[in-house]
């Protein structure tokens, strides 16, 4: 049975659009990258995140051992949710935490925390 061939083309023109939609970054990922960006820098920043104070990650020269590595982000914290929530307040999962509470104590704004979030997941 023939099809007729304005289903042809309907479906060779969503063909091309998935296609095309692979290959040419969006502006939400676009977003994404800069944030991720922002992220490292803030993490890396001594008056800021100092994540690297206690924490060893890919990349980081001398890191410290106090906190876990930052390995496998997304296995660990398959809800990012709850990552952003650790780095705003660590001592409400863990009481005995010395994360220092990011968020609870306004050393971050929510935004930085964010940030932070998506440069972490990205591990």
């Amino acid at each position: 049975m023939r099809k007729p061939a304005n289903v042809i083309a309907a479906a060779s023109a969503v063909a091309v659009l998935i296609g095309s939609m692979t290959m040419i970054p969006t502006q939400t990922a676009l977003a994404d990258d800069d944030l991720v960006k922002q992220g490292k820098k803030i993490a890396e920043n001594r008056k800021k995140g100092n994540c690297f104070g206690c924490h060893a990650y890919k990349g980081v020269d001398m890191p410290g051992n106090i906190g876990p590595p930052l390995v496998a982000m997304k296995a660990r914290f398959p809800d990012k949710k709850k990552l952003y929530n650790q780095i705003w307040d660590a001592t409400s999962a863990n009481p005995s935490s010395i994360m220092p509470p990011f968020g609870k104590h306004e050393i971050l704004s929510d935004k930085e925390i964010k940030a932070i979030t998506e440069w972490a997941y990205t591990l």
